[in-house]
């Protein structure tokens, strides 16, 4: 598997961190430019919930990523590390921005999950469905070489399968065009970037 050039390597610490702002600003002027219909979510709402919610868990997602671009042994895993990264950022950065647009807070009275129909009982020890514990976080922080590709892919999957069914639950939800448009377009690239990444598992596990 190739490896990112050397030039790439040594900038990237400083590109990946601009280039997420940058993420987070194009977010934020689609989601400001977005038409809203004559009514906007609630403060109850699913489409707030899910807003609120689907932040959290990207910015986790995002954490991820950073960590495995600077510290992933793999090209393509950096390179699968820093797409996710830069997407989820920006719709991050998105989902904020509607939230003001709402006229709400980021964070709101409700628990987490409680916008889906039996959401509380998705919660895995306070956490969201494919969030990563903080020991597992503290791990990837940790890992070296290999491991860390390894590492980044297990709890990737595991998040992008927990944020699937989060993005199809808003998706059934919702009548909103705009939340249920960024919502399916997540739905499609985290389905097209698991593709991805159990190849690469498969590629980096021994005898696999």
């Amino acid at each position: 598997m190739a490896e990112a050039p050397a030039t790439a390597r040594r900038t990237g610490g400083v590109w990946l961190p601009v280039a997420l702002i940058v993420g987070l600003l194009l977010g934020v002027a689609i989601g400001v430019l977005a038409p809203w219909g004559d009514g906007t979510p609630g403060e109850d709402s699913p489409e707030a919930g899910f807003a609120r919610d689907m932040s959290t868990h990207h910015a986790q997602a995002v954490e991820m990523g950073m960590i495995a671009y600077t510290r992933a042994s793999s090209g393509d895993t950096r390179i699968m590390a820093r797409d996710i990264a830069l997407t989820q950022q920006g719709q991050v950065g998105m989902m904020q921005a509607w939230l003001r647009e709402w006229h709400l807070d980021p964070t709101g009275s409700q628990p987490a999950m409680a916008w889906m129909p039996d959401g509380a009982n998705s919660l895995r020890d306070g956490l969201m469905p494919g969030m990563a514990t903080p020991a597992e976080l503290d791990q990837l922080r940790t890992a070296a070489g290999a491991d860390t590709d390894r590492l980044f892919l297990r709890l990737m999957i595991q998040h992008h399968l927990g944020g699937i069914h989060m993005a199809q639950e808003i998706v059934r939800a919702s009548d909103d065009e705009q939340v249920v448009e960024m919502a399916q377009v997540a739905i499609d690239g985290q389905q097209r970037e698991l593709t991805d990444m159990q190849s690469l598992q498969k590629q980096l596990t021994p005898g696999a």
